[in-house]
């Protein structure tokens, strides 16, 4: 698929009432896409074709003030999940059974009118919100947060409808079925790396607040401090040599743990990055890059690592999706260092969007056994 709209294109779809697919793209040159309506103009013809013709889950992306304001907590109380779904909810009044598409509908309208209170809405029910992220693509690139993200720069409402599409048999649609699909219903195509573009245009998330020399265990090196807007939370990039955006460079992005970073903990039978080898590494590379991400841990989220210590086969996991779900952040920073290419120590994951940020994955870098844990 070659013919994509702008993103003022894709706003404007949206301001006219318009379902619109979105396409994220990923470091592996995969595809997948999700059909995206402003949840102010939703009405039972979006749900019906979200259920009928795109096949997947009617989610609502809120923003997290909007949940707060509804009273919506989370599915699971501490979830810094991809998708963090609050409790489904319904329209307490005006509806039938509830699963209807213009039930359904209803609900939506319900939920995104400014003047609706917490008992407007009664759970559990048909739609599935999800709390995005606070500064959007450029925090966390997943259709959540774009879905927002599109309805906000449109001059709607922060909210939006939307739901993955799933070919004929059920599985997530790949870049074929997604071409035939957008030319069968006629809908304008988008590009999520183009909205982070877009964003990144006219909008950051950080800021550097202080630069200098610092001098390291393994050796100086640079260090950059920035600081987002968002949460307001400060992070660290340790830079090595000359950065060259068209000659790869060796990268790591870190999200902190106590349990990680300072008690050491092992997972047996598995690899990844520790921080002070992360830190050997990139000090003894020609040009290279470890970006800290600051990741404030309350009680209940050190009780929970505790768990999930006992539980071993779960931490790799939830360690990997920390610094997936901060790639945007991650990658604000890196493009303000001038990285183009990366050969990223980590796991070979699919990072989403990160043509956006004017970022390419060259290779992925496993840890050394002796040094890994």
């Amino acid at each position: 698929m070659s013919d994509f709209a702008d993103i003022d294109k894709v706003l404007s779809e949206l301001r006219h009432g318009h379902t619109c697919l979105l396409l994220n793209d990923n470091s592996a040159g995969g595809m997948t896409g999700f059909v995206v309506a402003a949840a102010e103009h939703c009405q039972a013809d979006h749900i019906a074709f979200m259920a009928r013709q795109a096949r997947g889950l009617v989610c609502l992306a809120l923003t997290p003030q909007r949940c707060a304001a509804l009273e919506l907590p989370l599915m699971v109380e501490g979830d810094d999940s991809l998708s963090p779904f609050t409790l489904s909810i319904e329209a307490a009044t005006g509806i039938d059974t509830g699963i209807s598409a213009p039930d359904r509908a209803r609900t939506v309208q319900v939920a995104v009118d400014p003047n609706s209170q917490p008992a407007d809405l009664v759970q559990p029910g048909h739609i599935f919100p999800i709390a995005a992220a606070a500064g959007g693509v450029l925090t966390r690139t997943a259709p959540a947060e774009a879905a927002v993200d599109l309805a906000t720069l449109a001059g709607l409402l922060p909210a939006a409808v939307f739901t993955e599409v799933l070919d004929a048999q059920g599985a997530v649609a790949g870049s074929e079925y997604l071409t035939t699909f957008a030319e069968q219903y006629q809908l304008v195509v988008g590009q999520l790396s183009d909205l982070v573009t877009y964003r990144l245009a006219n909008q950051k998330t950080i800021s550097a607040v202080r630069k200098g020399t610092l001098e390291t265990r393994h050796g100086a090196l640079d260090v950059v401090a920035y600081q987002d807007t968002t949460q307001g939370r400060v992070h660290l990039a340790l830079k090595k040599g000359e950065i060259k955006a068209d000659q790869p460079t060796l990268v790591r992005v870190h999200v902190t743990a106590i349990f990680r970073d300072l008690v050491g903990t092992t997972l047996d039978g598995r690899t990844s990055w520790a921080f002070d080898a992360s830190l050997k590494t990139i000090a003894e590379a020609e040009a290279g890059v470890l970006v800290l991400l600051s990741k404030p841990e309350t009680p209940d989220d050190l009780l929970s690592d505790i768990d999930r210590l006992w539980r071993s086969a779960e931490l790799e996991t939830a360690s990997g999706a920390d610094a997936y779900n901060q790639i945007g952040m991650g990658a604000q920073i890196l493009r303000d260092l001038g990285v183009g290419k990366i050969r990223l120590m980590a796991a070979p994951l699919k990072y989403n969007a990160l043509a956006g940020f004017g970022l390419e994955v060259t290779d992925f870098v496993a840890p050394p056994a002796s040094d890994s844990r």
